[in-house]
């Protein structure tokens, strides 16, 4: 099977998050995607520390229409900071003959040098690339960190990055949906109606639950 895995903090979980998905699904030919609410993410601070019991709820309630797309509580039952690398393992192990596609945004890849045990990540698993607004990649063996990027040969083509332990980087373009969790978060904080960035699942649970009252 083809297995995409998509991460986040999900601080709200929106329609772009969504779009991606289906977007990497499609494109790449995956028989799932499964979602990771980060448990402890490393690279920045929770904004308003919503559980992650919360923001787990609001991705079982977007996912809930999918039947290709599932749940997955594996970093908020891992003690300590929620690695990518480490997820990638827990995996790995748990699906041991299948191919694992690691789904990012544009602006998550243009950063991916800074992340813990980047380079491990690379020959780990597929990576889909999908292009955020304003995050264009025109030239993606630029994109690689420095020091890795003898690792790969570039396919212009396929917009297709192969890494000599097998595994290979996909970018795909055009996620027009330019939503942002913090956008989302400011305005549920002033009141204001976040129909349209949101499943209106998803919508009505964070005003029943009032859960971005306190980012006020």
């Amino acid at each position: 099977m083809r297995i995409g895995l998509m991460g986040g903090t999900f601080n709200p979980v929106h329609l772009a998050h969504l779009h991606i998905a289906e977007e990497a699904r499609e494109a790449c030919a995956l028989d799932r995607v499964i979602f990771i609410p980060a448990g402890d993410p490393p690279h920045k601070p929770l904004a308003g520390e919503v559980s992650f019991a919360r923001r787990s709820r609001m991705v079982t309630l977007a996912i809930s229409g999918n039947p290709l797309f599932e749940l997955s509580l594996v970093e908020g039952e891992r003690a300590g900071k929620s690695y990518s690398i480490d997820t990638i393992r827990a995996f790995r192990e748990r699906f041991p003959r299948d191919e694992l596609y690691f789904i990012i945004g544009s602006d998550s890849f243009l950063e991916i040098g800074q992340w813990h045990r980047f380079r491990e990540i690379f020959a780990a698993c597929n990576l889909i690339v999908v292009e955020r607004p304003g995050k264009r990649i025109s030239n993606p063996a630029e994109a690689l960190p420095v020091a890795i990027r003898a690792e790969f040969s570039y396919t212009s083509a396929a917009r297709r990055l192969d890494h000599h332990a097998g595994t290979s980087v996909q970018f795909l373009s055009g996620c027009p949906l330019d939503i942002s969790s913090s956008e989302i978060r400011e305005l549920a904080a002033a009141g204001r109606s976040i129909a349209g960035l949101v499943p209106p699942q998803v919508a009505a649970y964070i005003t029943e639950q009032g859960i971005y009252n306190t980012c006020r």
